[in-house]
C-alpha cells in the first residue's frame, strides 16, 4: 500500500484484525475540540490520538511549539493503542492530513513501514454515509519494538550548518505571508530560515481538502527532485511540515524533518533570520 488510501478501501476493510485505524482530529487553538468531536463520533474501532498531549513532548526552553517525544515514549504511545509492526496502520483527521502525516511520520521515523494517511477526512467519510460510531474501543496492548531511521531528523545546530551548503535544500512549509515574514499570527518572531524556498504544505490538497494524486503531487514537487541536493523540511512546530514530507517520499524524495522548526529556530539568539522572498 502506498502512504496515502482511499475511504472505499478503507471501507471495504473495515473490522480487518490487522488493521489500527487512528483518529488525529485536533484543532490548534482549541486542543479540546478534536477528541471532543471523536467522542461525537469516528470510524468504527478507530483509536484517538492527541496532538499535544501523545503527538508531542511538554515544552521547554528548545524543541518548538509540539516537540517530538523521545523514541521510547513513542514506541511506549503505540503499544497502548494496539500498534506493532504487523499491524497496517490507517491515519485520518479533518485537518486536510496535516494531523495525520505527524502520526504517519512517527510511525515511519520509529521503522515502521505499514501506515497510510487516508486522502480525505473524517466529513467526507460522514457524507458518503459510511460507518460511524460513539463507541471507544478498548486496544488490544501490544509490544512496539522501536526500529530508529535516524536519517529522517535534522537538529537546530545540523541546519545552522546547511545555511551555507549549496548541496541542501531547506524548505518551509508554512503559508507564504508566514514565510516573509508580512504575518505571525503564532510565533513572537516572524520571518524565515536564511535560503529557505517556500513550499506551502496547503498545496498538498486540492481545494476541497481532498490530497492530490500522486501523479499531481509528482508534477508539482519535481524541482524538488534533485539528486544532488538534501532536502531539509520545516513549518511552524514540525506538524504540518509532515504532509510536504509524505507527499516528497510519495514522489521519490527523501526528505529530513527539522522537527523543532520554525518556533524552536527562534529560541537560540544565534539564529539567523530572514524576511521577504528568496532572492
Amino acid at each position: 500500500m502506498s502512504n496515502v488510501t482511499s475511504l472505499s478501501w478503507l471501507k471495504e476493510n473495515l473490522g480487518d484484525p490487522d488493521i489500527v485505524i487512528a483518529d488525529c482530529r485536533f484543532q490548534l487553538g482549541e486542543p479540546k475540540k478534536g477528541y471532543s468531536e471523536y467522542k461525537e463520533g469516528h470510524i468504527p474501532g478507530a483509536v484517538y490520538f492527541d496532538l499535544e498531549k501523545e503527538l508531542s513532548a511538554p515544552i521547554s526552553t528548545h524543541g518548538g511549539r509540539h516537540p517530538l517525544p523521545e523514541p521510547e515514549q513513542m514506541a511506549a504511545l503505540f503499544s497502548r493503542k494496539g500498534i506493532d509492526h504487523s499491524k497496517q496502520v490507517i491515519i485520518y483527521d479533518d485537518q486536510g492530513g496535516a494531523m495525520a502525516s505527524r502520526l504517519w511520520w512517527m510511525l515511519k521515523y520509529t521503522g515502521h513501514n505499514k501506515a497510510a494517511i487516508l486522502e480525505e477526512g473524517f466529513s467526507a467519510w460522514k457524507k458518503k454515509d459510511h460507518p460511524v460510531t460513539t463507541e471507544i474501543p478498548e486496544a488490544e496492548i501490544t509490544q512496539y519494538i522501536p526500529e530508529l531511521n535516524s536519517g529522517m531528523l535534522v537538529t537546530a545546530e545540523d541546519v545552522k550548518e546547511s545555511i551555507q551548503n549549496n548541496d541542501v535544500l531547506i524548505i518551509d512549509s508554512r503559508a507564504e505571508q508566514r514565510y516573509t515574514g508580512e504575518t505571525e499570527p503564532i510565533d513572537p518572531v516572524a520571518g524565515h530560515i536564511p535560503g529557505a524556498v517556500n513550499e506551502d504544505w496547503q498545496n498538498r490538497i486540492d481545494k476541497n481538502g481532498k490530497w492530490k494524486p500522486a501523479k499531481e503531487q509528482a508534477k508539482e514537487l519535481s524541482k524538488y527532485n534533485t539528486d544532488n541536493k538534501n532536502v531539509i523540511v520545516y513549518c511552524g512546530s514540525g506538524v504540518t511540515a509532515c504532509a510536504n514530507v509524505l507527499a516528497m517520499e510519495e514522489t521519490g524524495i527523501k526528505p529530513k524533518l527539522y522537527a523543532g522548526s520554525w518556533s524552536d529556530w527562534i529560541t537560540y539568539k544565534d539564529a539567523p533570520v530572514e524576511t521577504g522572498h528568496k532572492s
